[in-house]
Parts: structure tokens; C-alpha cells; sequence
């Protein structure tokens, strides 16, 4: 029997509308120029200590070493771009309540000095991670953390080469995070292996960036996700780390999907990370 022309009509419509309000996430629909990671679902429980040592995480994939943030891709980094003094690598796993994140940082001197919560962290060493779950570069969130465990959240409403402003403290109710330093901290009297870092946010803390894509999100969704590490160099002053000041040398700003400048905000640029069940 045919259908009335009324009918589908509202059908088409309606398929249009869904179409442009959740946007395509698989894969497929991806810049493939960009880093790739597969995030598997936690196979047991996992205590936020800093340490990397539950059974869940060794399911999980490590991402490949981190790059300078100025290369255009990371082969470039691989040609042409000098590699990092110092390894970073990270992981990620979600279950129903949490995304978790984990992170490597090599570092033969683990110093760090702020201690108040949303402090601008990137003036010590640090390890970051943004988050824009439906790729359209707006309402996104950053975190960050130093070896103190020291943190900083905060939301850009759309990035800052497009006027964009930030929120300075997010505070995300439930984000549990810990550090755990593999050496002495702030002790220049030996030699540091480095430092861990373990973060788990709750997906009803992330409904807010999320917005049209689902959490916990479903299989084959594809978020956009990024991770930094800024690191600067020091000196040793009357037996104490000193960090030399950004007008006698600049920062090294370390990530996993390179980005062609020194500017972690754009979104466009920052890797792809699906979710498998």
C-alpha cells in the first residue's frame, strides 16, 4: 500500500533533523591524519592512587610516545621535529560510571611548587587532558595536574584564536585523580625515574560537554580527546629545583596528536579516541 505523501514527508524530516543534531562520530567520519586510539572497557576495578598497578590497566593499550605539539603530523615529528628530552605515553579505559585516564611521564627530576586548586598549572611540569566529546570545537574541557597532584579544570567556550573564554574552575563533582612519583619529589639529591598519573571522571560529570552524544557513550562513538605536558627546565639553587623563567628559555609542550603551533586549543587538530564495548 503506498504511503500517504504527508507521512513521508514527516519522516524525511525527522531523519534530517536527527542527523544534524547528533553528528557522525564513527570512525569512518574522521580525519585519518590524526592520532588513533581504541578505548576497551575496564575488565575489573580501579583504585585512583597514581600507581598504574590495577589488572584492569594492563588490557589496556599504551598510545604512542608523545611529540613535539609543533609538528604538523607525526610522521613530521618523526622527520623532522626534534623528539622529547623526555617519554610520555598514556591509556584510557570507561566503564558505566567512569572514563579513566592513565599517564607515563619519564622525568630524571620530578619538582613541583603550586598547591592551590585551579592555580594556573602549566607554570610547573605538567600533564593535561582535553576533552571535546562531540567535536564541535565549543564547550569543551581541560584539566590539569601537576606532581604535587595539584589540579586546574576549566571550560573554553570555543577557542581562543576565535575569542573564546575560559571558566576557570570546572570542578567536576566526582573527578578522582593521584599522583604517585616513582623517586624523591623537590629532592635534586638523586635521580628520579618519574612520575604517574591516574585521573577517572564520571559521565554524568561529562553530560555537560557531551551534550548530544551519549554517556556513558555507545559502542563505535568517537570522541575528540587530546593530551599535553608542558615541561620546562631548571636549575639548582641553594639545593633547591628553580625553574628557569620563560625569558631565558621557553617551555617544551610535549602531546599526542601534534598540533603544527604551539597552541593545544584546536580541537580540530586533536586525536580521535572510539569507544569499543
Amino acid at each position: 500500500m503506498r504511503k500517504p505523501l504527508l507521512a513521508v514527508t514527516t519522516l524525511a524530516l525527522a531523519a534530517v533533523a536527527l542527523a544534524q543534531t547528533r553528528p557522525a562520530s564513527t570512525e569512518s567520519n574522521m580525519d585519518h591524519s590524526l592520532r588513533r586510539y581504541s578505548c576497551t572497557r575496564a575488565t575489573g576495578a580501579i583504585t585512583i592512587d597514581g600507581k598504574l598497578d590495577d589488572p584492569a590497566w594492563e588490557a589496556a593499550a599504551w598510545s604512542e610516545w608523545f611529540v613535539d605539539i609543533e609538528a604538523e603530523s607525526s610522521a613530521d615529528a618523526a622527520r623532522s621535529i626534534p623528539a622529547p628530552r623526555f617519554k610520555t605515553r598514556m591509556k584510557m579505559l570507561w566503564d558505566d560510571e567512569y572514563l579513566y585516564f592513565a599517564a607515563e611521564l619519564e622525568e630524571p627530576h620530578v619538582w613541583g611548587t603550586l598547591t592551590e586548586k585551579n592555580d594556573i598549572i602549566y607554570r610547573d611540569n605538567d600533564f593535561e587532558i582535553f576533552i571535546d566529546p562531540d567535536g564541535d570545537r565549543q564547550n569543551y574541557y581541560e584539566f590539569e595536574i601537576n606532581a604535587l597532584g595539584t589540579i586546574m579544570e576549566l571550560t573554553m567556550n570555543k577557542p581562543y584564536h576565535e575569542k573564546g573564554k575560559y571558566t576557570l574552575g570546572t570542578n567536576l563533582t566526582g573527578l578522582k585523580s593521584a599522583v604517585h612519583v616513582d623517586g624523591t619529589l623537590n629532592d635534586p639529591g638523586d635521580i628520579d625515574r618519574g612520575w604517574s598519573v591516574e585521573v577517572a571522571i564520571p559521565w554524568k560529570d561529562l553530560e555537560r560537554f557531551a551534550r548530544i552524544m551519549p554517556t556513558p557513550p555507545e559502542a563505535g562513538d568517537a570522541w575528540r580527546i587530546n593530551f599535553s605536558r608542558v615541561q620546562w627546565k631548571h636549575e639548582i639553587v641553594d639545593g633547591k629545583y628553580v625553574k628557569v623563567p620563560k625569558e631565558k628559555s621557553v617551555e617544551d609542550n610535549w602531546v599526542w596528536s601534534p598540533i603544527g603551533r604551539v597552541d593545544m586549543h584546536r580541537p580540530e587538530k586533536w586525536g580521535i579516541v572510539t569507544f569499543e564495548k
